[in-house]
């Protein structure tokens, strides 16, 4: 597996349907915040979760090919990785462009190890 598949959404998500800004994130093991963000550029798909008071309001970079499932009549976004293995993940940093390959290694090298 390479680390670009974990920035495509897997084929039964249809998160297309629907703009997840604001719905919750749900973990393996409980919920972990709201999304604040959806990235819709082509082979680098991910949400920006904003995790408020639970990890004093980091927010997290998460790759499209974590999420296992979209809700839309609960407003919920599903995905394979537990809190702990979010919260561990790299801080997300908004200042940085779509054109650092790098930045967005660490996250493909990081969650790379999580996708199924």
């Amino acid at each position: 597996m390479t680390s670009k598949t974990v920035w495509t959404y897997r084929g039964d998500v249809d998160i297309a349907a629907n703009d997840p800004v604001g719905f919750d994130v749900e973990a393996a093991d409980g919920s972990i915040g709201k999304i604040d963000q959806n990235s819709t550029e082509v082979n680098r798909q991910y949400l920006v979760v904003d995790t408020g008071f639970w990890i004093f309001g980091k927010k997290r970079l998460i790759p499209a090919g974590v999420v296992t499932r979209v809700d839309s009549a609960d407003r919920k976004v599903y995905v394979s990785m537990t809190k702990d293995q979010i919260k561990n993940a790299p801080d997300y940093d908004a200042a940085m462009t779509s054109d650092d390959e790098a930045y967005y290694d660490k996250y493909g090298t990081y969650y790379g190890s999580y996708w199924s």
